[in-house]
C-alpha cells in the first residue's frame, strides 16, 4: 500500500501524505499536557503523626519554657536578682516536669520513655532530646530545691549553671524533632523552626519572670521577652513566605485559629512589657506565655493538617523534580 493508500477512519493522515513538511524539534515534545494534581483517590499520602493534643503541643510549649528560664534564672541570680531567680528556677522545674508528664501520658506507658533510654542515637532528635531532658530535669530541679528551701547554696548554684547550659538544647531540640518527620508543614520549615522555638520559649520565660518578679528586678524579664517575640514573629513570617504553598495550614483551619490568636496575644504582650508598669506589666507578661503556648499548638494542628492533604506532599515534590530537570537541561 502506497503512502497516499490510507484506510479512512483507521489511519491518519501524514505530513508526507498530506504534502506538509514535517517541521524538526530539538528533545522530546509532551504528547499530553501536564497534568494538575488534585487528589490522591481522596486519602494521604503520607502516615500522620499519632501524637495528641493537648500532650504533645503542651510538651513543646512547656519544653521551651523550662530551657529559657533556666538561662533567666542564671541570670538573675549571677546579678543578684533573688525574686527573679527564685521565680525562674522554679518555673524552670515545674515546667520541664510537666513536660515530661505530658510526653509519658502520650507515649501510653511510663517504660516507653526509659526503653528510649538504652540507646544513644545522635541522628535521632527523639533520642537525643530522651538523653538531654534526663540530664537537664534533675540539674533544674537541685536549683530549684536550693532556691526554695536555702540550703546547699553551692550546690544550688552549680546546678543552676548547669541546668542553664542545658537549656539552649532543650528549648530547641523540640524543633528538630517536628522537622525530622514526614509532615510538609514542619519538615520543609526547618531552617527557620529552631529560631522560632527558642524565640517562642524565651518569650514566654520572659513573661513568666514579668508577671512574678517586682518591678525593680524584671529588666532582664523584659528584654528577654521582647528579644523572644521579636525572633518567634520574624521567624514564623519568614517561614511562611520561603514555604509559599505548604504554608497554607498555618493561615486556615485549627492551626491558623491559634496563630493569629497568639500575633494579637504576642502584640498586647510586647505592648505591655515595653510601657506598662503595675499590673498591666502582669498581664503583658501572662499574654506572651499565652502567646507562646497558642503558637505550639498553631504548628502542631497545621501539620496534621499539612500531613492529610496530599497535595502539600505531591506539588513540592513535582515542583523540585521540574526545577531540577531544568537545572540539568540548562547545565
Amino acid at each position: 500500500m502506497s503512502d497516499q493508500e490510507v484506510r479512512p477512519g483507521r489511519e491518519a493522515l501524514t505530513g508526507v501524505a498530506t504534502g506538509r513538511k514535517r517541521r524538526r524539534k530539538r528533545g522530546e515534545q509532551p504528547m499530553v499536557p501536564d497534568a494538575e494534581f488534585t487528589s490522591y483517590y481522596g486519602k494521604p499520602i503520607i502516615n500522620g503523626p499519632v501524637w495528641h493534643s493537648p500532650d504533645i503541643p503542651g510538651y513543646l510549649f512547656l519544653g521551651g519554657l523550662a530551657g529559657a528560664s533556666s538561662l533567666l534564672g542564671a541570670g538573675a541570680q549571677a546579678t543578684g536578682r533573688g525574686t527573679l531567680a527564685l521565680a525562674a528556677k522554679t518555673g524552670a522545674f515545674g515546667a520541664i516536669s510537666l513536660s515530661l508528664v505530658a510526653l509519658v501520658h502520650d507515649l501510653g506507658r511510663p517504660e516507653r520513655f526509659l526503653n528510649m533510654l538504652r540507646v544513644f542515637k545522635v541522628t535521632s532528635p527523639m533520642s537525643v532530646g530522651s538523653w538531654l531532658l534526663s540530664a537537664y530535669g534533675p540539674l533544674a530541679g537541685a536549683a530549684a530545691a536550693s532556691a526554695v528551701t536555702g540550703k546547699l547554696p553551692r550546690v544550688g548554684a552549680a546546678a543552676t549553671v548547669g541546668a542553664a547550659a542545658f537549656g539552649p538544647a532543650v528549648a530547641a531540640y523540640t524543633a528538630a524533632l517536628v522537622s525530622d518527620t514526614a509532615v510538609p508543614a514542619w519538615h520543609d520549615g526547618y531552617r527557620e523552626m529552631p529560631y522560632l522555638f527558642v524565640g517562642s520559649g524565651a518569650s514566654a520565660a520572659g513573661g513568666l519572670g514579668l508577671l512574678a518578679a517586682p518591678e525593680r528586678e524584671c529588666a532582664p524579664a523584659r528584654n528577654l521577652a521582647l528579644f523572644g517575640s521579636a525572633l518567634e514573629i520574624g521567624a514564623l513570617k519568614r517561614m511562611e513566605h520561603r514555604l509559599g504553598m505548604v504554608a497554607e495550614p498555618y493561615h486556615s483551619g485549627k492551626g491558623g485559629k491559634y496563630l493569629r490568636a497568639a500575633e494579637i496575644l504576642s502584640a498586647a504582650g510586647v505592648a505591655g512589657a515595653a510601657l506598662g508598669r503595675g499590673w498591666v506589666r502582669r498581664l503583658s507578661g501572662a499574654a506572651l506565655i499565652a502567646a507562646s503556648a497558642a503558637t505550639r499548638w498553631g504548628i502542631f494542628h497545621a501539620g496534621l493538617d499539612s500531613a492529610e492533604d496530599p497535595k502539600y506532599t505531591v506539588v513540592p515534590q513535582r515542583q523540585r523534580v521540574t526545577t531540577a530537570a531544568e537545572g540539568n537541561s540548562s547545565g
